[in-house]
């Protein structure tokens, strides 16, 4: 089930909620799948660009950071994203930070009620994740996928902090947002290499590519199964092209194929609610 709330076209951000992988009504958590709708941000950026390390003007970006942040009962100062590389790295998160002092890392986890985690894309893949501990208390944790992260193993260390933090393999679930599909990813056959390395088996997540010498690459589906190669028994995903979606999302490989000078970025995110 995926519902898109608030309608499109209004000046209200939208985001895409999946209450299989959690009930924000029922969940000691929220969680949110933002698209690139009701923001104040103009021209590429039209209209929910959540991306600092954009060359949008800051203030828009600050502006519809908030404008999230008053739908969802937060002050946009409780509100985080890292500073990505497409690393492998994840940090846990005990207190929040200014937009000026984010840390270097591609995941966050937190026990933390109150502060809500998140990454920003524009066709790479983001993860949600929800366990709980022993006692029922939860944790989550919010991960940037794109290709490299993903194979080099961000996912997999978003779940061993988890586990640090005394969660439950069994209890974790996890949900693949909005990216690129495999239809729309094109890439070239030497970009199968560090994947081989990996496992063998992952060919099965490429097909032949439109073009002589390239291929299709699955990333929402490689994500999905490298969860459960670490054991997770719940994971979904949430099938919406970013790059096929222009008037839902962002996309760095369409801004890039149309030559456009920079792009936005989506936001997803996930937080404790304060209540629990």
């Amino acid at each position: 089930m995926v519902q898109v709330l608030p309608q499109q076209g209004s000046d209200k951000p939208v985001y895409f909620d999946m209450g299989k992988f959690i009930d924000n009504e029922t969940a000691p958590v929220f969680h949110s799948f933002f698209g690139r709708q009701g923001g104040v941000s103009k021209g590429v950026y039209n209209s929910l660009n959540c991306g600092r390390g954009s060359d949008d003007n800051l203030n828009n970006v600050k502006n519809n950071i908030q404008k999230i942040g008053d739908m969802i009962g937060l002050h946009h100062e409780s509100i985080l994203t890292q500073h990505q590389t497409h690393s492998d790295i994840c940090t846990y998160v005990d207190a929040p930070w200014s937009g000026e002092t984010r840390p270097e890392a591609d995941a966050l986890v937190t026990d933390r009620p109150g502060l809500a985690i998140g990454v920003l894309t524009a066709d790479c893949a983001p993860v949600l994740f929800y366990g709980r501990k022993s006692d029922g208390s939860p944790v989550i944790g919010a991960a940037h996928a794109g290709w490299k992260g993903a194979v080099g193993g961000v996912l997999d260390n978003t779940i061993q902090v988890m586990a640090e933090k005394g969660v439950a393999l069994e209890s974790i679930r996890a949900c693949v947002g909005p990216c690129i599909a495999q239809s729309s990813y094109e890439v070239s056959e030497a970009f199968f290499a560090p994947f081989e390395d990996d496992d063998p088996e992952n060919e099965r997540f490429f097909k032949s590519g439109m073009r002589e010498g390239h291929l299709m690459f699955d990333l929402p589906g490689y994500c999905a199964a490298r969860l459960a190669r670490n054991g997770l028994k719940n994971v979904f995903i949430k099938d919406l092209d970013t790059y096929f979606n222009e008037e839902d999302f962002f996309s760095y490989r369409r801004a890039t194929h149309r030559g456009e000078k920079d792009y936005g970025r989506q936001i997803s995110l996930i937080y404790i609610k304060n209540n629990i």
